[in-house]
């Protein structure tokens, strides 16, 4: 049977390019989204799950029959968006954390989750932030998928559909240095938002190959550039 594959946050920034690189093309059966709107993208494959009501979603995932084979995760909010702290964590760590417990127990067999770099530094742990992220790599990590894959990008750089306070000056800035320093300068610590879609499908495709070099795959930004520019060395 074809693989099929389920992507939470697909309106986002990221998921957005994750979308639309699953729908342009592979071996997908199908391609699910769950969602509070529909996704930008669109394609003959596409199953879009419009569900308001987030406390819904593990519901809704757990009633795609057959199971996914692949549950890909990009959700994620801010502190200001989310309204405080305690609400952001709700959907970036609670939220996750519920929907891949749910993808384990549904039967599903690999789970991609786009967490941050960073989260293991030195001051990650007194970081809510990473704490967060932390909280759903070790739970990814400790389900027992048969691939368990966790992209860690840097910042990362894009056209949101709401621009975050800063963030435009920021990429300028960073886009300046690439351009005066080189784009391998500015790989190590920020990357496209596409590039990043580009190498969540990727490995993805090929771990449907048998081709994951681990059951519980880290890539690391330098590992998403090779991987979203077709670089990566099987």
């Amino acid at each position: 049977m074809a693989p099929s594959t389920l992507v939470i946050g697909s309106t986002g920034l990221t998921g957005s390019y994750i979308l639309s690189n699953l729908l342009a093309g592979g071996s997908e059966s199908a391609v699910y989204t769950i969602g509070r709107r529909a996704p930008k993208s669109t394609g003959p494959k596409l199953n879009a799950i419009i569900e308001g009501d987030t406390t819904q979603w593990a519901s809704r995932l757990r009633a795609i029959t057959p199971a996914p084979t692949t549950v890909i995760s990009a959700l994620g909010t801010t502190r200001v968006q989310a309204g405080g702290i305690a609400n952001q964590w709700k959907i970036d760590h609670d939220l996750n954390v519920e929907l891949a417990r749910t993808a384990k127990e549904a039967g599903v067999k690999n789970f991609v989750f786009v967490s941050s770099g960073g989260t293991t530094g030195m001051l990650a742990n007194r970081v809510p932030y990473s704490q967060m992220k932390q909280g759903v790599e070790k739970t990814v990590r400790e389900l027992g998928f048969q691939t368990a894959i966790i992209l860690r990008p840097g910042f990362i750089m894009g056209q949101r559909e709401t621009e975050r306070m800063g963030e435009g000056l920021a990429v300028g800035a960073v886009r300046g240095l690439g351009r005066l320093l080189g784009l391998g300068f500015q790989d190590k610590f920020a990357q496209d938002a596409e590039v990043i879609g580009r190498a969540a499908v990727h490995a993805v495709r090929l771990t449907e190959e048998g081709k994951a070099p681990s059951p519980v795959w880290i890539l690391e930004q330098a590992d998403i550039v090779r991987l979203g520019r077709d670089e990566w060395k099987e």
